[in-house]
Parts: structure tokens; C-alpha cells; sequence
């Protein structure tokens, strides 16, 4: 890892941030496309059904 000097914490801490970012967006994503999921399952069964 490259000396960062009086930057490391500012350069490490941005870092973390944007990792957590990107967790956060790919979890909401996951979450939504379960949702969403189910949605269709629930439609398609009363298009079958009906």
C-alpha cells in the first residue's frame, strides 16, 4: 500500500464509504428483485387460475 501521509485517513475513510455504498445499493437491489419476484409469481397464478 502506497505511503499516504496527513491523506490516509481521508483516502481509507472515502474508501470505506464507497464500499458501503455499493453494499447498500447491491442489497436494496436484491431485496427489490425478491419483491418483485413475488409480484409476478402472484400474478401469473391468478392469470392461470382465472
Amino acid at each position: 500500500m502506497p505511503d499516504l501521509g496527513k491523506y490516509a485517513f481521508a483516502v481509507l475513510s472515502s474508501y470505506a464509504v464507497s464500499l458501503g455504498l455499493i453494499l447498500a445499493l447491491v442489497g436494496l437491489s436484491i431485496r427489490r428483485a425478491r419483491k418483485v419476484r413475488a409480484e409476478l409469481r402472484q400474478i401469473e397464478e391468478r392469470q392461470t387460475r382465472g
